[in-house]
């Protein structure tokens, strides 16, 4: 595993120490220490870590609510840390995306298979929603193409597969996709 610029985050600092070697054993480097939920989220903005490791009880703002803004403004991998195994809690931290859950004391044991299993996990998630915006747009693209084919179909009194073929030209003549050719013939045909 290359090395990572991980966030930490505990209202103990005695753990933040802990922490903070723990990491370095591992080859990891701590880019951020904070000791609330809010200052948390100030410094994942700043220092963009590849990884935060966040205490769930934290004063002004708890792990779960400071995981979730971090992951609002540019997503990363979140571990939690806790002394409690409140099903509430663990409930609140599967609904923010949580990647890794881990029980205080943490060991450098437990630390490196949950870092491996918070990247794996992220990594999972990222790409599902890379995929879940590519079938957006093709579902997009496709309800422009058929538009643009029910005009041409109309206007030119042309076949279903003669409106598509014209379609395609357009688009490798014009070195554009076909959405865009779609998207065009909608609105000059809400011109006319």
């Amino acid at each position: 595993m290359e090395p990572l610029r991980v966030l930490i985050a505990d209202d103990e600092s005695i753990r933040l120490l802990s922490l903070r070697a723990q990491l370095a054993a591992l080859g990891h480097r701590v880019v951020a220490e904070a000791s609330t939920g809010e200052e948390a989220v100030a410094l994942a903005d700043r220092w963009r870590p590849d990884l935060a490791i966040l205490d769930i009880k934290m004063p002004l703002m708890d792990g779960i609510e400071a995981a979730e803004r971090i992951t609002q403004t540019r997503p990363i991998p979140i571990i939690l840390l806790t002394a409690y195994s409140e099903a509430q809690l663990v409930e609140r931290a599967a609904q923010a995306n949580i990647s890794a859950y881990l029980m205080k004391p943490v060991s450098e044991e437990d630390l490196l298979p949950a870092i491996t299993l918070a990247l794996a996990r992220f990594k999972q998630f990222q790409a599902l929603r890379q995929e879940v915006a590519d079938l957006r747009e093709a579902m997009e693209a496709r309800k422009l193409i058929e538009r643009a084919k029910g005009i041409l179909m109309r206007r030119l009194n042309l076949t279903e597969d003669e409106a598509f073929r014209r379609l395609q030209r357009q688009s490798q003549e014009g070195n554009r996709k076909l959405a865009q050719v779609a998207e065009a013939i909608i609105v000059a045909d809400q011109m006319l």
